[in-house]
């Protein structure tokens, strides 16, 4: 049977709802007022009294009754137990029968509004991932691509990580295979590296081994995983072979990727929702996610990188944090809930240093990653240090009866002069440099600061600063205009609270002085990411899901009440979502209209090629992209590699690199002999291509080596005649392979 799809044919070959314990309705308004002072004082509204009952049809419970009671009812039970044991036993089943009756109506209530809010987030939560499916299948057509295909369409650094999938997934044994990978030696040769204390591998661990045991199971039972196709490529090419389903590494992979993200979608309902207060803050967040989806999410586009896995944690962490700073007293079991949520964000992605608070979660990631010195070095545990120390010592050295400005003001330069000294010293004495790179970009952005590793990320479009078309963008689907309104409302109320607590030297209510501050805490978190992103594009993905969240706010009736004694809350909100929706469109209908198919042959010739006429000892080196497609086609041994958060790993990638500068062949072979470099693969499209003034490579090498400018490029010579220092063995119209002979 012949299958017809765009520019390939396929021919084929012969919990059930439990009763979940909540402690808040997530669509109930929160309440911050005393607690009830009576043991029969009625609770209204949802989030109490499942928070004073514990939640679900087990848990919500009358208040206790005392052993003495007056008046009629307490004559009464005396009456009753007067008439002997039948008729104290008639009334009580009577007055259970009531009380039943009526707690089954405030459970059956207070169960709706929870299990709907629940049913719209898994509604959200599988929109997107059938959304960010279906963007994925346009762009690569991936179900039709043969497995050394899905492979090359891995590139950079997600080859990289996907390759230790699937060295696990391949072992003899599960353990085998991670033994494998923290005694790696193919990534960085002759070197035997961890990886697993390297480069943020736990996501590739657990999924190989879901994996492993998926198909276990599914080959005990007797049930096919996979359908495998030939596959017709046309233009005079060679039919390959395609398999779709879950027993294809690559497609269970990407599978499981999609899932979690359709998850936090899922969360992301959640927490609009109980941050204002609405189901309708909800549906906000959601809706503005989908209508600035380009800006939020790379996902579709490149499913292995680590924020793919990182960031749905972060969602869960804040909406933890959030439900922390709102409840009158924190509970062990949210701390708990909360470090691990910071673990599993921290695990899976090296930058996510830079947007935590806790303490605990760098210490146990510090340990799972086998003592990781760019933890331990980081600005992240220098500034918890400093924090620490400015809580202790503040209060003895600036003593004030009350928080005056200037002491916020001494903290504030106090916590930036130490965290940035004690990080500079900590390097100083550990002897560390892994992270020195991130110091020497900030400084590019203030003063100009440039050298080679500096102007290999800055001359990447997503470490420059934010372009100036986003905010344009945001502005388009009103999502910056509504955002600002509430920062401005949310502001407002701050300064005039600290206006009036600088004011006054009276006693207030603990309650009243920390009523909005989750409000603030996110007010204060979308300032943050905003220089974040603005200083390095990239970042923007953590600033336009927080703008989305902070959309919801506009359905809070802590910060909106008095309009909507005005209007109708549905009214307004149903006019903004209306007037985002012209937009908001027309961006999902150009995300839908992309087409495509991946085809890159110039680099199947190359890889099959090095398949079949090198041996499998034979040592590559080359640019960082191309070597991550080596490690994982080929398994062949790597000099460098796409991670460069690694100084020794930087030092190797100057060396390779040099053959796109203007030193003498004769220094350059010689040093990529050190290296025990067998082949170079040479792109010339490195040579030439400019993505914008000073980041051609032979530019770059200019600001490192100045004593060469002005000579041709050694990758200009290369390509025209490699001899005598190299040999060429491979040519295609993107590659070619240079052979080192031995001196």
């Amino acid at each position: 049977m012949v299958v017809p799809s765009r520019g390939r044919n396929k021919e084929s070959p012969p919990l059930k709802p439990g009763q979940q314990q909540q402690q808040q309705s997530p669509g109930a308004s929160p309440s911050r007022g005393r607690r009830p002072h009576s043991p029969g004082r009625q609770v209204s509204g949802g989030a109490r009294a499942m928070r004073k009952g514990g939640g679900g049809r087990r848990g919500a419970r009358g208040d206790p009754r005392g052993p003495y009671r007056e008046g009629p009812a307490a004559d009464g039970e005396r009456d009753v137990l007067g008439r002997g044991p039948l008729s104290l036993l008639r009334v009580c089943g009577d007055r259970l029968r009531v009380f039943v009756v009526d707690r089954k109506a405030f459970i059956t209530k207070a169960d709706s509004k929870i299990w709907l809010t629940f049913l719209l987030a898994v509604f959200a939560g599988v929109l997107h991932w059938c959304h960010i499916t279906t963007l994925f299948e346009n762009d690569r057509h991936f179900s039709h691509l043969s497995t050394l295909e899905r492979e090359m369409a891995f590139r950079t650094e997600m080859g990289l990580y996907y390759s230790y999938f699937k060295i696990i997934i391949e072992a003899p044994s599960f353990w085998s295979g991670v033994c494998a990978i923290m005694n790696d030696k193919l990534t960085e040769y002759p070197l035997v590296i961890n990886t697993l204390q390297r480069f943020n591998l736990y996501p590739e661990v657990v999924l190989a081994s879901w994996y492993r045991m998926y198909t276990t199971i599914m080959d005990f039972l007797g049930v096919s995983t996979k359908t495998c196709w030939t596959v017709n490529r046309g233009k005079g090419l060679s039919p390959v072979e395609s398999c779709e389903g879950l027993g294809d590494p690559a497609s269970f992979y990407v599978a499981v990727i999609f899932l979690l993200n359709g998850f936090m979608m899922s969360l992301f309902f959640i927490y609009g929702t109980y941050l204002s207060g609405s189901r309708l803050g909800g549906l906000v967040t959601v809706l503005c996610f989908f209508f600035n989806h380009g800006e939020c999410t790379r996902v579709m586009w490149t499913p292995p990188l680590r924020e793919s896995f990182s960031y749905p944690f972060l969602v869960m962490q804040m909406l933890l944090l959030t439900y922390i700073l709102r409840i009158p007293s924190i509970n062990t079991g949210s701390l708990i809930a909360l470090c691990v949520s910071n673990i599993f964000f921290m695990l899976p992605w090296q930058f996510a240093q830079f947007v935590l608070l806790t303490q605990v979660s760098l210490l146990v990631c510090f340990i799972l990653m086998f003592g990781n010195s760019m933890l331990l070095t980081s600005y992240y545990a220098a500034s918890l240090v400093v924090i620490s120390g400015i809580l202790e010592w503040s209060p003895k050295v600036l003593k004030r009866r009350k928080r005056e400005f200037y002491v916020w003001v001494i903290e504030g330069f106090a916590w930036l002069f130490g965290t940035v000294t004690l990080k500079y010293l900590t390097s100083l004495v550990f002897g560390i440099a892994d992270d020195a790179h991130i110091g020497n970009i900030l400084k590019s952005k203030f003063i100009g600061y440039k050298d080679f590793d500096t102007l290999m990320y800055t001359c990447a479009a997503e470490f420059d600063f934010m372009e100036k078309e986003t905010p344009v963008r945001y502005t388009k689907t009103l999502l910056l205009p509504v955002v600002l309104v509430v920062f401005g409302v949310i502001i407002k109320r701050a300064i005039k609270y600290i206006l009036w607590s600088l004011s006054h030297t009276g006693r207030y209510e603990k309650d009243e002085r920390f009523n909005h501050g989750e409000l603030v805490f996110h007010a204060l978190q979308l300032l943050a990411y905003s220089v974040l992103a603005i200083l390095i594009m990239r970042l923007k993905l953590f600033l336009t899901p927080h703008l989305c969240i902070m959309a919801s706010l506009v359905c809070s009736k802590q910060l909106f009440g008095w309009l909507f004694y005005k209007i109708q809350p549905k009214t307004l909100v149903f006019a903004i979502l209306a007037l985002m929706t012209i937009e908001g469109s027309a961006n999902l209908r150009t995300q839908w209209n992309i087409m495509g198919e991946f085809s890159n042959l110039p680099q199947e010739e190359l890889l099959e090629w090095i398949k079949v006429n090198t041996r499998q000892d034979a040592v590559f080196a080359g640019a960082m992209p191309t070597m991550a497609s080596v490690k994982l086609s080929t398994l062949r041994p790597i000099v460098n590699h796409p991670h460069y958060e690694d100084a020794g790993l930087r030092a190797r990638t100057k060396i390779v690199y040099s053959m796109y500068s203007r030193k003498p062949a004769s220094q350059v072979k010689r040093d990529l002999i050190k290296l025990g470099v067998n082949y170079y693969i040479l792109e010339e499209s490195l040579c030439v291509s400019r993505k914008k003034p000073g980041c051609s490579m032979p530019e770059i090498w200019d600001v490192e080596d100045p004593a060469n400018r002005g000579k041709i490029p050694l990758c200009t010579l290369m390509s025209k005649d490699s001899r005598p220092y190299f040999i060429t063995v491979f040519e295609n119209s993107n590659y070619r392979v240079l052979k080192i002979p031995k001196e």
